[in-house]
């Protein structure tokens, strides 16, 4: 097959760029039972040594020439005494949840890992992916890790990709089927920039139980920093139709900021008629809310109620 094949048939050349660059991300790492997090050469923790994490209490490069392979995954050690310690026993040194970022894991999904990190619970080495992560770990090790047990099957099921914890079906969210929220709308946009910004699902954080999209690393990194802050009020649902206890979609393009709190509407006309009376519409939007979560949290679909009755359209 030569190049004037692929000029006659340019579907075919597509074709194959979509098998290329469509896979999971850690589609490559994902070959055999175990679902382990390694570079391109199928080694794991980025070559270092496990077994050091136990006898040095610090990470120590791994050397090539003393390897082994064990559940899918090449280990490197720093001595041959480290590697006859790891044969003799792997179950007692091997990384935890496939080496991947235990906090992660703990809210439903896999991350990569800094070596420096790493801690040792119970006898067992856990890496996480960054201080943010290790900041939140260690608010409750022992739950977390309870979590991340509980959750690892069904993460490592899935090839990594998030799946929704317990914790987050008490959570009510607008999002697509795939979990995004906002229609991927960068939700630090509207602070910053004060406009609708299309993020980029190369930037991403989750947050009770509903994806992100941000236009930029130094917004999700905002995002993380203070979540609650930037997210929006009422799940992302339409705030007029909060105030008469409705679920309505939105429009991203149509919001205000009240007092500091990201406030999304369905139509112009939805908009409108909740600035009519700012206060009032958001103490009766508050009022409902909880209720519309109690009611519909945890399902797998929520439907929208029927819109209210027109009013006429206004203008601001």
């Amino acid at each position: 097959m030569n190049n004037t094949f692929f000029r006659k048939n340019p579907m075919v050349l597509m074709a194959i760029f979509g098998l290329l660059f469509s896979r999971p991300i850690h589609a490559q790492q994902y070959n055999g039972k175990y679902y382990n997090n390694l570079d391109n050469k199928g080694v794991i923790l980025d070559g270092y040594d496990p077994v050091a994490f136990f006898t040095d209490n610090k990470p120590v490069k791994g050397d090539p020439a003393n390897q082994y392979n064990y559940q899918d995954a090449t280990y490197f050690f720093a001595s041959p005494d480290h590697l006859a310690l790891f044969k003799a026993d792997p179950e007692k040194y091997k990384p935890q949840f496939g080496g991947w970022c235990a906090y992660a894991v703990s809210l439903g999904r896999v991350a990569p890992i800094d070596v420096s990190t790493f801690s040792i619970v119970d006898g067992r080495l856990l890496l996480q992916h960054n201080n943010r992560a290790v900041a939140g770990w260690n608010k409750d090790v022992a739950g977390n890790l309870q979590k991340a047990d509980k959750y690892w099957p069904a993460v490592s099921a899935g090839g990594g990709r998030q799946i929704v914890t317990e914790e987050e079906k008490g959570f009510l969210n607008n999002t697509d089927a795939n979990g995004v929220a906002l229609q991927g709308y960068d939700p630090v946009a509207y602070f910053t920039d004060n406009k609708a910004t299309k993020g980029d699902p190369a930037h991403e954080a989750r947050f009770n139980g509903a994806t992100y999209w941000f236009a930029s690393e130094e917004h999700a990194s905002l995002f993380k920093d203070n979540s609650a802050k930037y997210a929006p009020q009422y799940g992302g649902f339409c705030g007029y139709a909060m105030s008469l206890n409705k679920l309505r979609p939105v429009d991203p393009t149509i919001f205000q900021l009240v007092n500091g709190r990201l406030i999304l509407q369905h139509t112009q006309d939805a908009y409108v008629q909740f600035n009519k009376d700012v206060p009032g519409n958001t103490g009766k939007a508050d009022g409902y809310w909880p209720g519309q979560v109690k009611k519909h949290a945890g399902k797998k679909k929520v439907s929208f109620d029927a819109p209210a009755e027109p009013a006429q359209q206004q203008s601001r």
